[in-house]
């Protein structure tokens, strides 16, 4: 198969690439980095129209055009990379600057000391140093855990060391311009560098597809184990995780302490403040509780103005000094609103895990101190089945 052929080939691909992510970033518009990886495949539909215009345009406006095209290709996947990982943006102006660059000089290698293979050296430059940049970006996370993001950075380090590298296979192939040997060594060559090109953008629209559906998935994830309102874990996450965790505390014979937190009085707030003052009543309590709380807490909202935290690791000592100090924030720090601060209390009750509790006994025996709290005045803690400290 000879080279134009497979640049036809390879300009329908990445046209067909093009289309297939434009649908679905327009119907996606919410997906990091999307937007940008669909620029980058839309420079390479253009850069292989380029090729396929050599008989047609001057060399020098041919020539600037691929330098641009395929330095655009690598930056926008970088500026994907980046958006899809949640970093900033970088100064577009470095990158403006060194295609700009690139493109001078390939215009002189052309007009005035026309050498093919310097420019051959400037095209895979910017390109081969941002797909590089591109590998290093999105190899975050563990790949057992995020695996799509090492695939696309495996595939667009090897892109990027080509291209850097490309230029020494044909310095290797063809020491010598005018042997014709060497030249049909050139030949192949060309014909590799077309079909590496063709199978990295494949490569490349699968692992930006699997990213796409890596994103999608945790935020489904998400939205089935997050509280919409508090962004603390539903009942039904918290279960989960607290079954876990009594499960470490077995094999570890560990601490393992509950609180149930319950808003005092919340449907007067409701009824005084209306649903927006109780929805910013909600939130603040979860503000504070998370200041109180160890990377390792867990919290979960149980329905309405109910909540509990499950500590591991706590012992009876722990537990009660974070119920208290939780307890004492609530109380001493109003919530601010439009139309005034909002007094708030809560009642606790704490309890620790003993051998044999399910989540179910630990939760209810938690809750039973609570209501003990709200019993005995509210704005207080309670504790059933922990240890008075010594």
């Amino acid at each position: 198969m000879h080279s134009p052929t497979l640049v036809i080939l390879a300009g329908i691909l990445a046209a067909l690439v093009t289309t297939v992510f434009y649908a679905v970033w327009y119907f996606n518009k919410g997906i990091p980095g999307l937007r940008l990886w669909t620029l980058s495949f839309f420079c390479a539909s253009v850069f292989c129209a380029s090729l396929l215009m050599r008989d047609h345009v001057s060399e020098v406006l041919l020539v600037m055009l691929t330098q641009a095209s395929i330095a655009m290709v690598a930056y926008f996947c970088f500026l994907g990379s980046r958006a899809y990982m949640g970093r900033a943006s970088v100064p577009h102006g470095y990158a403006a600057s060194a295609i700009a660059a690139v493109m001078a000089a390939a215009a002189y290698f052309t007009v005035v000391q026309p050498q093919m293979g310097i420019r051959f050296a400037l095209a895979g430059s910017v390109s081969g140093v941002c797909f590089l940049l591109t590998a290093h970006t999105l190899a975050r996370g563990g790949f057992r855990n995020v695996p799509a993001r090492y695939l696309f950075a495996i595939v667009a380090s090897l892109h990027g060391f080509f291209l850097l590298l490309r230029p020494l296979l044909f310095k290797l192939a063809a020491p010598d311009a005018g042997n014709g040997a060497d030249a049909g060594m050139v030949a192949l060559l060309s014909q590799f560098v077309v079909l590496e090109g063709t199978l990295s953008l494949v490569l490349m629209a699968f692992g930006a597809l699997m990213l796409t559906n890596e994103y999608i998935t945790r935020e489904l994830r998400h939205l089935a184990e997050v509280d919409p309102l508090t962004d603390v874990f539903n009942r039904r996450a918290f279960l989960t995780l607290l079954e876990k965790a009594i499960s470490s505390t077995d094999r570890t014979q560990s601490g393992l302490s509950v609180l149930a937190i319950d808003l005092d009085h919340f449907k007067k707030v409701n009824d005084t403040w209306g649903h927006k003052g109780g929805d910013d009543v909600l939130r603040h309590f979860v503000g504070l509780a998370t200041s109180c709380l160890r990377n390792e807490d867990v919290m979960g909202r149980m329905g309405g103005e109910e909540f509990a935290i499950f500590l591991p690791n706590a012992s009876s000592e722990g537990t009660r000094a974070i119920a208290e100090r939780l307890r004492a924030m609530v109380a001493s720090q109003p919530v601010a609103t439009d139309r005034g601060p909002i007094g708030l209390t809560v009642s606790i009750g704490a309890t620790q895990y003993l051998p044999g509790d399910s989540s179910d006994a630990l939760l209810q025996r938690a809750d039973e101190a609570m209501y003990l709290a709200k019993e005995h005045g509210r704005n207080r803690v309670e504790a059933l089945a922990l240890s008075r400290p010594s």
